[in-house]
């Protein structure tokens, strides 16, 4: 599967919005840290200035074209013809989108620590100091973001569903979009119907979008969740595996 991941990891190098995505990210997590102001500077490093969503949405606009762009255009077909097999075609699709989604991760760290190097966005921190969980908050901000990479994998992998299932990438984006904003709330609304299954509707995968910010705000999410940091972790990862089997099995199956 090399060549094909060779092949994912170049195209995605040589295209600008690659390389402008992470600019963006890096202008929002600034006006994150002047919005939230300097009472929160623990926070804003715990959660890298609020960074999820803004990787999530990145790895929808980005990831979108991977696969839909390539079904609208027909060159799909040239690279299932020179690939070894359309599990090799699809997995170097999915791992070229992880690995871009671990960067911008690493990126947001290098760009947190920097930030209180030179502490214009918030008040200096201790990186020692003891915040949630009993934890140094450099370990809090470490553990958000291995969480959050969890968290943004599933997204990764409603992404190829849908992308197998649907060819417009405008449609893609917009559905990724709504689960990445809307999501959290309209699960939150299901299991606040009192429809008297939530045992069973807590598990849905809307809910595992809760991961990462239960982690860093167990208060105010737990009680919307249902679930518990360690359940929800694990939902996803189960998640995770059964929906791209999910979408493995649409882009097999798929008509060229």
């Amino acid at each position: 599967m090399y060549p094909e991941l060779h092949r994912e990891l170049y195209k995605l190098s040589h295209r600008k919005l690659t390389w402008w995505m992470p600019v963006i990210m890096i202008g929002l997590m600034i006006i994150m840290g002047l919005a939230t102001g300097r009472d929160y500077s623990n926070l804003l490093v715990m959660t890298c200035y609020n960074s999820s969503d803004i990787i999530m949405l990145i790895l929808v606009i980005l990831g979108s074209t991977i696969f839909s762009t390539e079904f609208q255009n027909n060159t799909i077909l040239a690279l299932i013809y020179h690939s070894s097999s359309k599990l090799a075609t699809f997995m170097a699709k999915y791992i070229a989108l992880f690995i871009y989604n671990v960067a911008l991760h690493l990126l947001e760290i290098i760009f947190t620590v920097l930030f209180n190097i030179i502490p214009l966005l918030n008040a200096p921190v201790s990186w020692t100091s003891i915040y949630k969980y009993h934890q140094p908050l450099v370990v809090n901000m470490l553990a958000t973001t291995g969480i959050d990479i969890i968290t943004s994998t599933l997204i990764i992998s409603l992404l190829c569903l849908f992308s197998c299932l649907i060819n417009s990438d405008a449609i893609v984006i917009a559905i990724n979009a709504i689960i990445i904003f809307m999501g959290r709330g309209f699960s939150a609304s299901l299991l606040n119907a009192n429809l008297g299954i939530d045992q069973i509707l807590k598990w849905n995968p809307l809910n595992m979008t809760n991961l990462t910010t239960q982690y860093y705000n167990y208060a105010s999410y737990h009680p919307t969740s249902m679930l518990s940091n360690s359940q929800l972790f694990w939902g996803t990862c189960c998640y995770i595996v059964l929906i791209s089997v999910l979408g493995y099995l649409a882009f097999r199956r798929k008509r060229f």
